[in-house]
C-alpha cells in the first residue's frame, strides 16, 4: 500500500454539494470522548481519539490519531495527526491541523470570515464558500455539504449517499446495528456509521490496493 493510499483513507475525502448554511451540529457524545482502534486488514495498527467540550452552541473538538504499520517486526509507515476545531451554530469557525505522514509534515489552518472560510495550507490560500466545512467524520450533519480535507486543505469532490441502517463491529468484537450508514464515494471509498443520536460508531474504507481500513469503537 502506498503512502498516498494510506493518507487518502486516513484523512478521508468528501462531497462538494449544497448544504444548508446553518446545519445542526451532530456527533458530540454525552461522554465527551470517542476512541477508536484502527485496523488494517483486520490487524490493529493504532488509534483515533476525538474529545469534545460543549458550551451552549459552541463546541471545541480535539483529534489525536497515531498509527504504525509494520512489515513483520519492522515499522514501515508511521502516521500522526493532531486537529483542533471550533464550531458555533453548527458551522466551523476555526481549524488547525498538524500531520506527520511517515516524515512528510503538513499543516492546515482555516477561519471563518464575513465572506466565507479562508483555508491556508502548503503556502496556498483558498477563499472557500461560507457553507464549506472540514471533513470531520464525527459530524454527520455536514456530510452532504461542500467539504475540504483537513489534512491537506484541498476542496474535495466526492458524494455522500445515505444507505439506511448498517452493522458495525466494536474493538472488543461485539456487533451492533447502526441507525444510519453513509457511503462516501469518488476520490476514495469510505463508509461511516452513526447511532440514533448521530454519534459516530464506525468507519470502513477500501484502499487502492484493495486492503481494508476500519475504525472500531473501543
Amino acid at each position: 500500500m502506498s503512502v498516498l493510499d494510506r493518507r487518502t483513507l486516513i484523512a478521508g475525502a468528501l462531497a462538494l454539494g449544497v448544504a444548508p448554511p446553518h446545519a445542526a451540529l451532530a456527533g458530540p457524545p454525552a461522554s465527551g470522548r470517542l476512541r477508536f482502534t484502527v485496523f488494517r486488514n483486520g490487524k490493529s495498527v493504532g488509534e483515533h481519539v476525538v474529545s469534545f467540550v460543549v458550551n451552549g452552541d459552541s463546541v471545541a473538538v480535539t483529534t489525536e490519531a497515531a498509527m504504525t504499520i509494520k512489515l513483520g517486526p519492522v515499522p514501515v509507515f508511521k502516521y500522526r495527526h493532531h486537529a483542533e476545531e471550533r464550531w458555533r451554530g453548527g458551522r466551523i469557525q476555526t481549524l488547525s491541523t498538524r500531520t506527520d505522514s511517515n516524515g512528510k509534515k503538513e499543516a492546515v489552518s482555516a477561519s471563518r470570515t464575513t465572506a466565507g472560510v479562508v483555508i491556508e495550507a502548503a503556502g496556498s490560500r483558498i477563499n472557500a464558500p461560507a457553507a464549506i466545512n472540514p471533513l470531520s467524520h464525527w459530524n454527520s450533519a455536514i456530510l452532504e455539504g461542500p467539504l475540504f480535507n483537513p489534512q491537506t486543505g484541498k476542496l474535495m469532490k466526492l458524494t455522500a449517499t445515505p444507505r439506511g441502517r448498517g452493522q458495525v463491529r466494536f474493538a472488543n468484537g461485539a456487533t451492533l446495528a447502526a441507525a444510519s450508514h453513509w457511503a462516501l464515494r469518488g476520490e476514495t471509498e469510505i463508509d461511516d456509521y452513526y447511532d440514533e443520536a448521530g454519534v459516530w460508531m464506525a468507519l470502513r474504507g477500501i484502499l487502492e490496493d484493495k486492503s481494508t481500513m476500519e475504525y472500531r469503537r473501543a
